[in-house]
């Protein structure tokens, strides 16, 4: 089992930035990719950016230029630096493990006000 707990979210004006992390516990050593997703109000979850225990990176075409994803090196933390926040980026950020099984952490809300 993997535990995800997520932190960093708020309320911050467009424009601005803000620093999401993910703390992954228990068997860390079976992760091979770990990502965030996020949900907005009335619409489904939506990758954001992906990065594999190799170090490779996927993102989303709306936060390409603006996001930037990153990782401990033992898999236990990732993180998300967001810049240039816009409103569109308002939802609930969740922290994914991808191992022998998907991990989902309980979310954090980002809101960004015009």
């Amino acid at each position: 089992q993997v535990q995800l707990v997520e932190s960093g979210g708020g309320l911050v004006q467009a424009g601005g930035s803000l620093r999401l992390s993910c703390a992954a516990s228990g068997m860390v050593f079976s992760i091979n990719a770990m990502g965030w997703y996020r949900q907005a109000p009335g619409k489904q979850r939506e990758l954001v950016a992906v990065i594999t225990r190799g170090g490779s990176t996927n993102y989303a075409d709306s936060v390409k230029g603006r996001f930037t994803i990153s990782r401990g090196s033992a898999m236990n933390w990732v993180y998300l630096q967001m810049n240039s926040l816009k409103p569109e980026d308002t939802a609930v950020y969740y922290c994914n493990a991808q191992g022998a099984m998907d991990y989902w952490g309980k979310g954090t809300l980002v809101t960004v006000s015009s």
